[in-house]
């Protein structure tokens, strides 16, 4: 039986949502990965960072940037023991400065994705996907990286319609 992976980067604190800060319990991806487990059988695994960026936005931002100038690969706070026994992983992950977050491609390269299928899942507040599909495909060698799906972050909430159309038609519905 194919089993599937929710694999997430989400932040809470202080969020930009639709041109206002806003402070938030549960960030926006980790909302949305929330409801793909409520539409699937599926397993989840949130990818957090040991030494997490600043709860301030502005501060989070200019970090992320530095990672992201540097390729830096943070380590998280855990890990997979393996990911062998997934089929399909949901990558769930925020745009940051034009793809995922750096600890995203820590997940990434530290697994063996030959033969998994990955669906892209990016929060954003008007950037979209970014470039984050080709770079996925650049740190998981060996998947195959499906067209991914675009939420904007402040409607994270009521994106159940467009989660399950996407999700329908990646057959996991």
């Amino acid at each position: 039986m194919a089993k599937t992976l929710i694999a997430f980067f989400s932040r809470a604190d202080e969020n930009y949502f639709a041109g206002a800060m806003r402070y938030v319990k549960v960030g926006n991806t980790e909302v949305v990965a929330g409801i793909i487990k409520d539409l699937i059988d599926a397993d989840s695994f949130k990818i957090e960072m040991k030494d997490p960026y600043s709860p301030v936005y502005m501060t989070c931002i200019d970090e992320a940037k530095k990672d992201k100038q540097s390729g830096a690969r943070p380590e998280l706070a855990c890990y997979l023991d393996s990911i062998e026994a997934y089929d399909t992983i949901i990558l769930g992950y925020p745009n940051y400065w034009g793809t995922f977050p750096m600890a995203v491609a820590t997940f990434l390269e530290r697994y063996d994705f030959t033969g998994k299928t990955i669906l892209p899942l990016c929060t954003n507040e008007g950037s979209g996907m970014g470039t984050s599909e080709s770079d996925i495909k650049k740190c998981a060698k060996g998947a195959t990286v499906k067209r991914g799906l675009a939420i904007t972050g402040s409607k994270a909430a009521g994106s159940k319609d467009a989660v399950k159309k996407w999700l329908e038609a990646n057959g996991l519905l």
